[in-house]
């Protein structure tokens, strides 16, 4: 554990179990950057991060794609300050960037009940992009409600409250090095 850890460790108690190791993440994120990097050879991508929770994994991951590429963020709403999403999205930070003809990896830091992701998809094919896919680093499969796929997956979990590695409750908590269950 990092000093980061070790604070809110002593600040929070035993409120806090380690779902995902640091290196299992970096191990998992170095597999997902050569998979992008073979399935998108002989394109020019765009990685479009969702903010606040995505900028770490999403930073992590374009350094391990070894492709020329474009980036650019978008930052919705659905839960506020709560653990539990409010059911409507809100653009919050719009792409700055043309999406016609291009192809176009939305990269997720959590897929839960699938809300924003749908919002997203729906959004973004209005662009008409050459292709549109998504990367999640987890995904509550078994939480989700989504009648599409999402194509690179970090992590299956079970459907725990997590904080950690770009997640947060309430702003805070990103900075901590793994994925957490928050008790």
């Amino acid at each position: 554990m990092n000093k980061s850890s070790e604070f809110y460790k002593a600040r929070y108690e035993n409120k806090f179990r380690e779902l995902l190791t640091k290196d299992a993440i970096q191990s998992r994120i170095e597999e997902l950057g050569t998979q992008i990097t073979q399935d998108y050879a002989d394109k020019d991508p765009i990685l479009i991060g969702v903010l606040n929770g995505c900028f770490i994994f999403f930073s992590d991951l374009v350094r391990q794609v070894e492709l020329d590429l474009e980036i650019d963020f978008i930052k919705l709403s659905s839960y506020g300050d709560a653990k539990i999403s409010s059911g409507k999205v809100t653009v919050l930070k719009d792409i700055n960037a043309d999406l016609k003809d291009r192809h176009v990896l939305i990269v997720e830091d959590i897929v839960d009940t699938g809300l924003s992701i749908r919002y997203l998809r729906n959004k973004l094919l209005q662009f008409n992009p050459a292709s549109l896919k998504f990367v999640s680093l987890l995904y509550k499969e078994n939480n989700a409600d989504l009648d599409f796929d999402i194509d690179y997956v970090g992590f299956n979990i079970p459907n725990e409250f997590v904080v950690g590695y770009g997640l947060d409750y309430k702003q805070i908590l990103r900075n901590l090095p793994a994925v957490y269950v928050m008790e």
